[in-house]
C-alpha cells in the first residue's frame, strides 16, 4: 500500500477525507492569486467565496475531465443523495453571492 492509498483510506461516508483537505487547502493557498486574476476581468471574488465554491467547482472539473468520483456520481444520481445536492447547491449560492462586478472609473 503506497502513501496515497493509505491517506485515502480514511473516509466520511463514501468520501475520502484526504481529498477534502487537499481541495480546501489548495483553494485556500490559491485564493489570493485567483482573486487578483479575476480583478483583471473586473470581478471581485472575496477569498472566502473561493472556499464556498471549492466543492461545486470540483464537481464541474471532474465532469470536464470525465473523472467520475463518488461525489460526482452521487450528485448526478437522480434517485438519491438529496442532502448532498442541497449542500452543493447551497455552497454554490453562498459562493456566488459575494461576487461583485467592478465598475470602470
Amino acid at each position: 500500500m503506497n502513501i496515497l492509498e493509505f491517506l485515502r483510506q480514511f473516509r466520511i461516508l463514501d468520501y475520502a477525507v484526504f481529498d477534502f483537505v487537499v481541495s480546501f487547502l489548495g483553494i485556500y493557498l490559491l485564493s489570493p492569486r485567483l482573486t487578483r486574476y479575476f480583478k483583471k476581468i473586473r470581478l471581485d471574488v472575496p477569498k472566502l467565496n473561493w472556499l464556498f465554491l471549492t466543492l461545486p467547482f470540483s464537481i464541474l472539473i471532474h465532469l470536464i475531465f470525465f473523472q467520475i468520483t463518488p461525489m460526482t456520481r452521487d450528485f448526478f444520481d437522480l434517485n438519491d443523495h438529496y442532502i448532498l445536492k442541497i449542500i452543493i447547491i447551497g455552497l454554490l449560492i453562498l459562493g456566488l453571492r459575494g461576487i461583485k462586478i467592478i465598475k470602470k472609473k
